[in-house]
């Protein structure tokens, strides 16, 4: 197989920086591509605000598409989604193989505990990071809702499962039943720690991941890219990628 070439957008910020690097480490199996025209695959890990642009190019050109940038309303990202669909296209919060093993992980839990335990994400992120709750916790938070969804009754309307509460402060009263809490944390040089935790009265689990260096992200995206060489039109996410689902 050829080597894959690659056009990054974004190259200088963190994650491009470490998609950049992450190339070289593969020597002859993946090179920067200088155009869109000479490239196999985009990635992607630039702005919220850049991603409209990215995917229609993509499309226009016919080119595959890896999407790493978080921050997008939920419609937003629904909108693009469509239109990325006309090219193989993997688009994900997290590429982390880590990761996407605490989301199959985090799953399984919701799925067995159910909203009887009270379940709560917290994230940490450096200073620098612009968007909160990161994408990954967005995505932690959908697992579990889509998972008690499925175990919702007409006792128990899935309207009061699942709401999402950011932070807590003054009288907020006891926890009621289904609530989700989530807390961003922001500070250093911290690269991403997420945990999950689901607690009843008695006992706790606690699903946590951290990683310490950003470069797992960037060999993540280069998987997810040779990978797409292979895929047909549509839009995929890392669980598709390594076979999780």
């Amino acid at each position: 197989m050829s080597s894959l070439s690659v056009l990054i957008k974004g190259v200088g910020g963190r994650m491009g920086r470490a998609v950049t690097a992450a190339i070289a480490e593969e020597g002859s199996d993946a090179r920067l591509a200088l155009d869109v025209e000479s490239c196999d695959v985009i990635i992607d890990f630039s702005s919220p605000k850049v991603t409209a642009h990215v995917v229609e190019t993509a499309v226009q050109h016919g080119k595959a598409l890896v999407i790493g940038t978080t921050g997008h309303a939920r419609q937003d990202r629904e909108k693009l989604a469509a239109q990325a669909a006309k090219v193989p296209c993997v688009w994900a919060g997290n590429f982390s193989v880590g990761v996407n093993l605490l989301f199959a992980l985090a799953r399984q839990a919701a799925r067995v505990l159910g909203p009887e335990y009270d379940a709560e994400l917290v994230e940490m992120h450096h200073r620098y990071k612009q968007d909160a709750p990161s994408g990954t916790a967005l995505r932690l938070l959908e697992i579990i809702q889509e998972e008690w969804q499925r175990s919702a009754s007409s006792a128990q309307p899935f309207a009061l499962l699942g709401h999402p509460r950011h932070g807590r402060e003054g009288q907020t009263g006891a926890r009621p039943r289904g609530e989700i809490g989530v807390h961003s944390l922001r500070g250093g040089d911290v690269v991403g720690d997420h945990t999950v935790v689901f607690a009843a009265l008695g006992e706790r689990l606690e699903l946590t991941h951290k990683a310490s260096d950003r470069s797992i992200f960037a060999r993540g995206a280069l998987r997810a890219a040779h990978w797409l060489r292979r895929k047909p039109p549509g839009v995929y996410d890392m669980q598709d990628v390594l076979g999780l689902k």
